[in-house]
């Protein structure tokens, strides 16, 4: 274990709000506007933190529970991820399965906690939810899979040492392909344009934002951080796949994760910019092509 591996959570804590600010702005580049200043998100955190919670009789400590399990698995996700070729905090064999399994339970408290209110928008946010997650979570296992049959191992760790030594002109093939479903996954499991806008206010079309429409105050503040927190996971995971090999210095290693993340975020926003949102009914053929990218890079390690 070395610094960065223990600076890079306490990075991800202070960092991740940074980089809806980085999308944000970029969008309102594009836009030909000011947009909101880039660290609005943790003015807004702040405002948020600062309230009373307001709860409704009908709502159990399930409903209250929720964000913070959400906040705690992205977290714990956090000690197993390594950024870039900084290892992890605390990587073991087959951590891969447990960060795929942490990241759906972080998405089952969400849902259990909207269910929760009683209310029938958040019911049917967190119906669709859980029915884009059905081709989410396997196209994102898929993928681990190809990662870790092309490496040879099966820690996070080891596979993304790995990939600097293993990429070159015979595998641009593959990290291509990986490296799109991952980015189509990113943008779907942040609830990104094309297939969700964070910003918009009309019930019937949203998808998270609808299962959080009773969380206020400080448990609102959660779910804005458990949000920004897995930009920042998922972000890490594409990452890892287009960053040079170590140099030798961990520090350097980890101030080039951190940059690569702020422009994935750019793209992100780029992204955005030019690119509709989907109809709800697209979605899934969306998240199922992004499986089929990450199938065709696990049958291209069969070789």
């Amino acid at each position: 274990m070395n610094l960065a591996s223990i600076l890079h959570p306490l990075l991800a804590l202070v960092l991740a709000p940074l980089l809806p600010g980085v999308i944000n702005r970029t969008k309102a580049f594009f836009a030909g506007r000011n947009g909101p200043p880039l660290l609005q998100a943790y003015a807004d955190l702040w405002k948020l933190f600062r309230k009373g919670a307001v709860y409704s009789r009908t709502a159990t400590w399930v409903f209250r529970a929720g964000p913070l399990v959400n906040v705690a698995c992205l977290l714990a996700a956090l000690a197993v991820l390594p950024l870039g070729r900084v290892p992890a905090l605390f990587p073991f064999v087959g951590d891969l399965v447990v960060l795929a399994y942490l990241l759906g339970l972080g998405r089952f408290a969400t849902v259990v906690a909207a269910l929760d209110t009683g209310s029938s928008f958040e019911g049917m946010g967190a119906s669709r939810e859980v029915q884009f997650a059905v081709f989410a979570e396997p196209a994102l296992l898929i993928g681990l899979a190809a990662l870790a049959r092309g490496c040879q191992d099966l820690s996070l760790t080891g596979i993304y040492a790995g990939v600097a030594t293993w990429a070159g002109t015979s595998a641009m093939p593959f990290f291509m392909l990986l490296g799109a479903g991952f980015f189509i996954l990113f943008l779907a499991e942040n609830c990104r344009i094309p297939v969700d806008d964070p910003n918009t206010h009309l019930e019937l079309t949203m998808i998270h934002e609808v299962m959080v429409l009773d969380h206020g105050s400080v448990d609102l503040g959660f779910v804005l951080w458990g949000a920004h927190l897995k930009l920042w996971v998922l972000g890490a995971l594409w990452v890892g796949l287009v960053l040079p090999g170590a140099t030798g210095r961990p520090l350097v290693d980890l101030a080039a994760g951190v940059a690569a993340l702020l422009g994935l975020a750019v793209a992100t926003g780029i992204v955005e910019s030019i690119t509709a949102r989907t109809r709800l009914l697209r979605v899934p053929q969306l998240l199922v092509g992004a499986g089929v990218l990450c199938a065709l890079s696990l049958l291209l390690t069969f070789r």
